[in-house]
């Protein structure tokens, strides 16, 4: 079992438990009385002046990584990165592998203005009933951790709550699925989900054949200016930046040193 398959799998027994605590009617009740309209996530990412639009991700753990910011705080760090650039946040609400929290996308989400993305392992339409009701304006899709009509279906769902949806592949195969399918943001992750191996060149050679009528996100591996600037050469618009940022006590002060020159 490949660590993306352990994950899910983890994943999919927390929704049995949780979904026996408040069940799915529940959240949809709620959802007819939530007016709250989303950041819009797309108009926030795509570059129309050549610079580069950076989703910050509030990241204390990876399970490639270990610890990366044990002393994350959602609240202040959210501020930090708003002022220090970020176009948007992506906040890991994923508890075991990645120590992230809802708590912390609410934290995130009532201090700033920009976008946030809930940053999960997205199977069932019940966590996206839960991302609208607990302020995300936008969600993660894993292609390769979904079979086509599944993500069809969850790609949808989120459209009709007025969630946007950041669709990540890693691969020309994926990438070929969720064109057919209706994606409108589009991430390449340099990270292979199953090996946890980074290669920015597969960023770059996938980002080149997608249309540019897609907002197109490079995920993973940047760490420098250089690295940002070779993905913008190959049509790269945003980059979903957390652990080159999230090392130390200052990300936001980090993304500022980050983006200097570009």
């Amino acid at each position: 079992m490949t660590i993306l398959e352990e994950i899910i799998e983890r994943k999919r027994l927390d929704l049995v438990e949780i979904k026996t605590k408040i069940p799915f009617k529940e959240l949809e009740q709620k959802l007819k009385d939530d007016k709250r309209v989303c950041v819009n996530f797309v108009k926030a990412l795509k570059s129309t002046d050549g610079k580069p639009r950076i989703i910050a991700e509030l990241k204390k753990a990876s399970p490639s990584k270990g610890m990366i910011c044990p002393d994350l705080d959602p609240a202040k760090f959210a501020v930090e990165l708003e002022e220090g650039g970020a176009s948007a946040l992506s906040v890991l609400t994923e508890e075991h592998y990645f120590q992230g929290s809802i708590y912390n996308l609410q934290q995130a989400k009532a201090n700033v203005s920009i976008p946030i993305l809930r940053k999960d392992f997205i199977v069932d339409r019940y966590q996206i009933a839960e991302a609208k009701l607990i302020g995300a304006d936008a969600i993660l899709l894993i292609a390769s951790a979904l079979e086509k009509e599944h993500y069809t279906n969850l790609y949808e769902y989120a459209k009709s709550l007025g969630l946007y949806v950041l669709t990540e592949v890693h691969n020309f195969n994926e990438l070929s699925m969720i064109l057919n399918a209706g994606a409108e943001v589009i991430g390449v992750n340099s990270r292979n989900l199953h090996t946890f191996k980074v290669d920015l060149n597969v960023t770059k050679e996938i980002i080149t054949k997608i249309p540019n009528s897609y907002v197109k996100v490079a995920e993973s591996g940047v760490k420098t200016g250089d690295n940002i600037k070779m993905l913008l050469q190959a049509g790269a618009d945003a980059f979903l930046i957390g652990e080159a940022i999230m090392k130390g006590d200052t990300p936001g002060k980090a993304l500022k040193e980050l983006l200097q020159g570009i």
